[in-house]
């Protein structure tokens, strides 16, 4: 099956290209937008829409396959191999639901998306040190 993955490069962003598709990737593995046996786009496709160097997406794929989470089949794509989600739970939905609506007061509060950012970054690092 192919994925329904659009990388989306933020040029300005001061992380490197081939680690936005890497993070891209994992985020859709963990959000089970991407799931065992996808495939993902290929280098070209990744180019056309994305005007990054086909280099730089294969870079990031090999990086996603030294992790274990896909495998390059040649002639065909590369494709995942191993899932980051896990199940779902009652939970899960009413943090998503709270995180929405904290969102959604941010946003009202004139905060910009990199407000946001910084804002969830912040506490991240407060609340996961070692990550």
């Amino acid at each position: 099956m192919v994925s329904v993955v659009e990388f989306r490069i933020d040029r300005r962003s001061g992380v490197a290209t081939y680690l936005q598709i890497v993070q891209q990737v994992q985020q859709a593995l963990r959000l089970g937008i991407l799931v065992e046996g996808d495939r993902l786009p290929t280098a070209a496709q990744v180019a056309a829409t994305t005007k990054v160097n086909p280099n730089t997406t294969l870079k990031a794929y090999r990086e996603l396959e030294r992790e274990g989470l896909v495998e390059p089949r040649p002639g065909l794509g590369t494709f995942v191999s191993r899932t980051l989600a896990r199940p779902t739970s009652a939970a899960d939905a009413q943090l998503r639901e709270e995180l929405s609506a904290w969102m959604d007061r941010a946003h009202t509060a004139g905060l910009e998306r990199e407000d946001v950012r910084a804002l969830v970054n912040s506490v991240l690092q407060e609340r996961y040190p070692d990550a």
